[in-house]
This record gives C-alpha cells, sequence and structure tokens, in this order.
C-alpha cells in the first residue's frame, strides 16, 4: 500500500514537471516572452469570464418577450431559443408533423456517424444508406402509409440543410471521381468534355449556378413538366462541389508515383479494376485534407439557397428574428446558429485528420 501511495504522486508531478518545463521553453524563454504571457493570459482569463457572466450567470432562460428579458437581467436572452427553436430548426415544415423531419435528423446523423466507423466501411453500409434515403424521402414527402403530403418548397430548417448537404457530397464525390478520370483520359472527346465542365464550373460563382438552375433550368423543360426548387438546388449545388473535388483528386493521381501504375499493368489489371483496387484509394488518401475542406466550405455553402426562396438553416433563423416581440436579439440567435455550424465543421476538420493519420500508418518515409 505504501508503495503504491507513492507512486500515484509520481505520476502526476511528472506530468507537471513536462507541463512546467514544456512554459519554460515556450512561454517564459525570455523576459519579454513572460511579459507577454501573463498579459494575454490576463486577458484570455478576463474574456472568458465576461463572457462566461454574460451568457450563463446574467442570462435570461424564461422570458415572453424581449424586453421582459431586458428587465430581467442584462446578459443574454436565451428565452428566444427556447421560444423559436422549433421553427429555426425545421422552419415552415408543418408543425404537426414535425416529427417526421425529427426522424429523419436522427436517421442521417446516426447514418453519418456509422459510416465514420472504419470497421463499417462495408457493402451493407452502402445498402443502409439507400435504405436511410428512401425512408427519409418517404417522410419528408408523405402521401403514403397515411402521411399527409408536404411540398418540398416547405422544406426548411435543419433538414433542408442536412439534405442539401449530404447528398450534395455524395453524389458530388462519385461525379468528381470520374470527372478526375475523364480529365486525365487519352480520349480526347472525354477529356475535353470533363476539361470543360471542371473549368467552367469552377470559374463561376455558386450564386450564379443556382440562379441558372432556378431561372434558366425551367426553360428548357417541355411544357407541364416541372422541377422543384429542392432539386435544383441540389443538382446545382452538386456539380459545383464535383468540379472542385475533382481537381483535388486529379492532383492526387498525378502525385502517385508511376511505379503504381507500371505495376499494376504488370499483373495485368483491366483499367477499372487498377482503377478501383489500387489507384484511387492511394489518390483520395493523399487528397483527404482538401477534400474534406471542401465539404466544410459546401455545408456552409448551402445557406445560399435563400436567393432561390429556400431556407436553410440560415434563413429560418434570420426569420425568426423578424417576430416584433424579439427583433434585435441577433447575438443569442448567431451564437445558437454558430454553435450548430462550428460542432459540425469541427467533427468533419477533427476526423479528417484522424483519419487521415489512420491510412497512413506504415507509409511515412
Amino acid at each position: 500500500m505504501a508503495t503504491a501511495t507513492t507512486m500515484l504522486p509520481a505520476s502526476g508531478s511528472n506530468g507537471l514537471q513536462r507541463f512546467g518545463l514544456w512554459a519554460r521553453a515556450n512561454l517564459f524563454n525570455s523576459v519579454g516572452n513572460s511579459i507577454i504571457t501573463v498579459l494575454f493570459g490576463a486577458l484570455a482569463l478576463w474574456v472568458a469570464w465576461s463572457i462566461f457572466k454574460w451568457g450563463v450567470i446574467d442570462a435570461v432562460f424564461v422570458a415572453p418577450n424581449m424586453r421582459a428579458c431586458q428587465t430581467a437581467g442584462t446578459g443574454a436572452c436565451w428565452a428566444f431559443v427556447g421560444e423559436k427553436w422549433r421553427f429555426i430548426l425545421f422552419g415552415r415544415y408543418p408543425y404537426e408533423e414535425q416529427w417526421r423531419t425529427a426522424i429523419v435528423l436522427v436517421l442521417l446523423f446516426g447514418m453519418t456517424g456509422a459510416s465514420f466507423v472504419p470497421k463499417l466501411w462495408r457493402r451493407e453500409t452502402a445498402y443502409a444508406w439507400v435504405a436511410v434515403l428512401i425512408i427519409s424521402g418517404v417522410l419528408m414527402w408523405g402521401g403514403v402509409l397515411g402521411l399527409v403530403p408536404v411540398e418540398s418548397d416547405l422544406w426548411s430548417g435543419l433538414p433542408l440543410t442536412m439534405i442539401l448537404s449530404l447528398l450534395s457530397m455524395i453524389f458530388g464525390f462519385i461525379l468528381a471521381v470520374f470527372l478526375a478520370l475523364g480529365r486525365r483520359s487519352n480520349l480526347p472527346v472525354v477529356k475535353l468534355i470533363c476539361t470543360a465542365f471542371i473549368e467552367i464550373m469552377r470559374g463561376v460563382p455558386l450564386i450564379t449556378i443556382l440562379f441558372m438552375a432556378s431561372l434558366m433550368l425551367p426553360l428548357f423543360l417541355p411544357p407541364g413538366f416541372s422541377v422543384s426548387k429542392v432539386l435544383r438546388a441540389l443538382i446545382a449545388i452538386t456539380m459545383f462541389l464535383a468540379a472542385y473535388q475533382a481537381e483535388d483528386i486529379r492532383a492526387g493521381l498525378m502525385a502517385l508515383p508511376k511505379g503504381q501504375f507500371e505495376a499494376a499493368d504488370a499483373l495485368g489489371l483491366s483499367y477499372w479494376r487498377k482503377t478501383k483496387s489500387i489507384v484511387l484509394p492511394q489518390a483520395i488518401t493523399i487528397v483527404i485534407p482538401p477534400l474534406v475542406g471542401n465539404l466544410i466550405g459546401n455545408f456552409k455553402n448551402t445557406s445560399l439557397v435563400s436567393i432561390i426562396s429556400l431556407l436553410d438553416l440560415m434563413n429560418t433563423t434570420q426569420v425568426a428574428l423578424v417576430d416584433p416581440n424579439w427583433r434585435g436579439l441577433t447575438s443569442e440567435a448567431y451564437l445558437f446558429l454558430g454553435a450548430i455550424y462550428f460542432v459540425a465543421c469541427f467533427a468533419m476538420s477533427r476526423y479528417s485528420q484522424w483519419l487521415e493519420v489512420l491510412l497512413n500508418k506504415g507509409k511515412r518515409r
């Protein structure tokens, strides 16, 4: 017992010693650095305490309107979030049917989380994704199994953001692979078409593509045939994302040593077998950081669908602020919105870093 008692503090003291050595070497290695460390440390503590005091201690969590919030306290008015959270998350979707959108969010988040686990990277997971997308479509549209039909123009809030971002990521990545391979093809026509598509999409702002999909596409459709705004936005975002990801994948293909291609040819593998089993896995592993960067940007770019009268998570928050009873509470509203975006984007960023380390084990030079 005496030995165990003496070992526990030793482990803790070693940790403190290591931290002390790191701090001395990096933060207090000179008089100037010591002064800067103390000043910025004090400033950081003051800022953190001020935010905590405003957001928690002096905050008001229950109130009927903004005036009551201002009377009850001097901090944040989180009562706005408590009052408007359903509209912010689900928007114009019929109030009585919002349980359907909640189930869709659970399914999409669940499948996304499951797809992050390497042990589940198998064919059954792809089948599960297909099933989840079909179930989500049935729940969102309705009209079957006794569900009340809901027009896609009423889809809004977080479900719309998730649907647009996830579907564009899935279909955009598939399209990007074919575009990258096509741009490196030896067939002149295929190479010209893929190059033209990539350069046009990369040279035009996403807003312009959304306008074209919303205003110009119906002009080329047969009379009486229409495409929903959600589908038009999805097509535009998918094409835009695919063009950027195609260049990332092409960079990965160009970074592969020539010996990989020669070894695959020596084995007598067909073009598609070589590409699927040898070339693409290595190329994608190389360009994970830029690919994930594009996915994070794509998740945030869904807010641009407001220009074609669709309300994503950003726009439902802005609409909620129009209520005269809560007008002026922009800080609380955008902090709540920013927390949602930050959690999603930070999770993707950290996962990409972990995945990059996992896939590069044993490959470091």
